[in-house]
């Protein structure tokens, strides 16, 4: 899965601290994300859909791998 939190997060001037912050999670969780180690729970998804204001589909993505 691809994912666009990173950008998503700038837009919003956050760092990954301030993220994990608002969802619940480690500043250490926001960094797997964004490097692709870690796929996150539908509920995190939806967190983080939250914060952004966006659908999941605008920040994660299905790889050819997937």
């Amino acid at each position: 899965m691809k994912n666009t939190i990173k950008v998503e997060r700038a837009i919003l001037s956050l760092t990954q601290e301030d993220l994990s912050k608002r969802i619940g999670v480690s500043r250490q969780t926001i960094n797997s994300i964004e490097a692709n180690r870690y796929v996150p729970s539908t509920v995190l998804a939806l967190k983080l859909s939250e914060v952004f204001k966006k659908p999941v589909n605008d920040f994660f993505s299905l790889s050819e791998d997937d």
